[in-house]
C-alpha cells in the first residue's frame, strides 16, 4: 500500500461505515483492517495518521466528499459537521 492507495480506501471505508462518519471511527477501522499489513520498516506505520488525513483532502478536491467545517467553510457552503467526514 501507497500514499497514492489512501484516497479510494478512505472513501470505501466511510462508506462501509454509513457514509459520514466521525474521524475516530476511521481511524480505528482503517488500522483493524490495514495495520497488520505495516512493520516498523514502513515509513506509513509511522505518517498513516497524517496520510489518512491528506487523503480526505484529496477526495475534496476530488468533490467526492463534502468541505470540513472551518470558519473559511461558512459561507453557505454545504459541509460537514466539525469531526465528521463526510462523502457524497
Amino acid at each position: 500500500m501507497t500514499r497514492k492507495d489512501l484516497p479510494d480506501i478512505l472513501y470505501n471505508i466511510i462508506h462501509q461505515l454509513g457514509g459520514k462518519p466521525n474521524m475516530m471511527e476511521i481511524f480505528k477501522k482503517f488500522w483493524k483492517e490495514y495495520g497488520s499489513n505495516f512493520t516498523t520498516d514502513d515509513d506509513i506505520f509511522y505518517t498513516w495518521n497524517y496520510d489518512i488525513r491528506w487523503a480526505a483532502t484529496q477526495l475534496r478536491k476530488q468533490r467526492k466528499m463534502k468541505p470540513a467545517s472551518t470558519r473559511e467553510n461558512t459561507y453557505g457552503e454545504d459541509v460537514s459537521s466539525k469531526g465528521i467526514w463526510e462523502i457524497i
